[in-house]
């Protein structure tokens, strides 16, 4: 048996799974502290379900902590970056195009050295190790052991990254190490701010998973966990502690792996409406769309793996101004259950609407029994025109889709959605996202330029596919189930040398325990 949980900011959800059947189901508030609101999630599906806590598997947790922090600016660690392209790049230094609190939060402490490649692997200029060697006298000096990494063109050749770690960790053997060649892809500077972010986010990390472990042992559960990363699969603890920032979007992620579990639907658009927000993706082959331009982060433009998805103000919590008619952005959130009318709170809120409209029966109906007919209609027609809206934002042609419901605010969707072919709210919709996390399977990428002038493009894509597969194995696949799921391929043609862009991804099974 699995327990998945998803934490995200207004509720934690948690679901026992005994194979593909959903045994028990709970959502519990968000806690400050998110070790506490996990045990709570996971002691209620277990004394719910009366199992044996040895029959558990395997737990999967999804978690919004670091994403938050760097939105939130807080917890983030002073980091230092080294960036090897001397004499190019001088123009654009290390975190130029960050906003400046978090920039000065993380310290700003940026040195550039010589090395770096071309696309095609040549050397823009000499290795000089003892240049390196310097800069990380001078970073110890500072009081630093954050410290990113990242080379010109280092997915094409990382030798340089690699070369200037070992010179680091002899200077400061406790060095908290990040190479950008492990995280980001094509594009300097927001693969670059990705190793900054991993960097600065590594002591969080830490604590986190191993307050995650505790509440595991509170709870006599001895099972192995997970993390869920953005791209719909899982990383063991120890390989999350070491790349916090592949979590990052990984709720929206769990939602849409579980609505096409829960839909049998491989192919779809996916709306998850929660207590704030509604985020909107697009299902490609049972996995999410990724994201073909710059992610944005708190303010910094990053370029590893994201969902593609769009987010719009609304939630079971947005609250309602009705002349002129509003709804959202802002929300009640967590305290939902406390501030709106049919919980004996003074606030209007969607959800109060949804109830007085008659469309779902909880709390207290006689509360909104005062509301009028007009603004009832207006609020519900103003709804499902925000939502036809993103929907429409997030496909690629004007032929009708598939649309799945989840999320426990999915409450607000009582209508037809234009350039829907049909709507679908399968059964335990409102915890998807924890679903999704339970099923998920271990994943790996590779995402490299290749010159086929040097190599053919059968060693090309091999190559790629065994670097996918490596990573899949390292972040917890049993070697043995590894698929390759996606490939794809892109000639660089303002590119000497007859260069690809090779994208391979890479899962398999969780090894067994």
């Amino acid at each position: 048996m699995r327990i998945g949980v998803d934490v995200g900011g207004t509720n934690t959800d948690a679901v026992l799974m005994d194979g593909m059947t959903v045994v028990s189901s709970t959502k519990t508030p968000t806690t400050a502290e998110v070790s506490e609101g996990i045990a709570k999630a996971l002691r209620t599906v277990i004394e719910d379900s009366g199992i044996d806590r040895a029959a558990i598997d395997g737990v999967m947790i999804g978690t919004t902590h670091f994403t938050n922090a760097v939105v939130e600016r807080k917890h983030l660690t002073p980091t230092a970056c080294i960036r090897l392209g001397l004499p190019a790049t001088v123009c654009l230094p290390p975190m130029v195009d960050w906003p400046d609190d978090l920039r000065d939060m993380v310290g700003g402490n940026s040195h550039l050295a010589h090395g770096g490649h071309e696309f095609d692997g040549r050397e823009i200029s000499e290795f000089q190790p003892e240049e390196v060697r310097a800069i990380a006298e001078q970073i110890r000096g500072a009081g630093l052991d954050a410290i990113a990494i990242s080379s010109v063109f280092s997915p094409v050749n990382a030798a340089f990254e690699e070369q200037s770690a070992e010179i680091v960790r002899s200077v400061i053997p406790d060095a908290n190490i990040t190479l950008s060649s492990e995280i980001g892809r094509i594009g300097l500077l927001e693969r670059e701010n990705a190793a900054i972010m991993n960097s600065c986010l590594r002591q969080l990390a830490a604590r986190t998973i191993d307050g995650f472990k505790a509440a595991l042992n509170e709870l006599r559960i001895t099972a192995p966990f997970y993390i869920s990363q953005n791209d719909g699969t899982l990383m063991n603890a120890d390989f999350a502690k070491e790349y916090p920032v592949l979590t990052f979007a990984s709720g929206p992620t769990n939602s849409m792996r579980g609505a096409a579990f829960l839909s049998g639907l491989r192919d779809a658009i996916v709306v998850d409406v929660g207590g704030t927000t509604t985020d909107i993706g697009v299902l490609q082959h049972g996995f999410p769309r990724v994201a073909a331009l710059a992610v944005d982060i708190g303010g910094v433009r990053t370029n590893f793996r994201m969902p593609d998805t769009y987010s719009i103000g609304l939630g079971g919590g947005s609250l309602i101004a009705s002349n002129p008619l509003k709804v959202g952005p802002r929300s009640v959130g967590y305290e939902l259950t406390e501030k709106a009318l049919v919980f004996g709170g003074d606030v209007l809120t969607a959800t109060d609407v949804i109830v007085a409209a008659g469309a779902e029966d909880i709390g207290d109906a006689s509360a909104v029994s005062h509301l009028d007919d007009k603004l009832i209609n207006a609020v519900q027609e103003r709804i499902m025109d925000m939502i036809a809206i993103a929907v429409d934002r997030m496909k690629t042609s004007a032929t009708p889709v598939p649309v799945i419901v989840v999320g426990g605010g999915s409450i607000l969707v009582t209508g037809q959605i234009e350039g829907a072919s049909e709507i679908i709210k399968p059964d335990h919709f409102p915890v998807a996202n924890a679903i999704g996390a339970a099923i998920a399977q271990v994943g790996g990428e590779c995402d490299r330029i290749f010159s086929l002038a040097e190599l053919s493009r059968d060693e090309a894509l091999d190559q790629a596919k065994g670097e996918a597969s490596e990573r899949a194995v390292n972040a917890g696949a049993d070697a043995e189930s590894i698929e390759i799921v996606d490939v794809e391929e892109v000639p660089l043609a303002y590119l000497p040398g007859n260069a690809t862009r090779i994208m391979v991804k890479a899962i398999g099974d969780l090894v067994e325990a």
